[in-house]
């Protein structure tokens, strides 16, 4: 089993920034992809930005140049600093995990979630 927990999540202001973080625990083999994705009231879920173990990633058109995802595989963490926030960044977001849990086990697991709301 993989839990991912996720912290961050705030009220803030339009223009201000925050740092979402998301840990990794359980036992597993490897974690390949960790992501972040995001589900605003009435909207389906969609994705923020992914990153790779070795460090690739990719971003949704919305949020380039203002997102930036990172992750510490010491520490089985992903980051997204998110600055200049907009209202319609508002939405829970959460994490995503994929990868080896045994030789024969791959896991795509989620967190439960952060809520993000930006105001005016």
């Amino acid at each position: 089993q993989v839990q991912l927990k996720e912290s961050g999540g705030a009220l803030v202001q339009a223009g201000g920034s925050l740092r979402l973080s998301c840990v990794a625990s359980g036992s597993f083999f490897r974690i390949n992809a960790m992501g972040w994705y995001r589900q605003a009231p009435g909207k389906q879920r969609e994705l923020v930005a992914v990153i790779s173990a070795r460090g690739s990633t990719n971003y949704a058109d919305s949020i380039k140049g203002r997102f930036t995802i990172s992750r510490d595989n010491a520490k089985n963490t992903v980051y997204l600093q998110m600055n200049s926030l907009e209202r319609e960044d508002t939405a829970v977001y959460y994490c995503n995990a994929q990868g080896i849990l045994t030789l024969t086990d791959s896991f795509d697991y989620w967190g439960q979630g952060t809520q993000v709301t930006v105001s005016s």
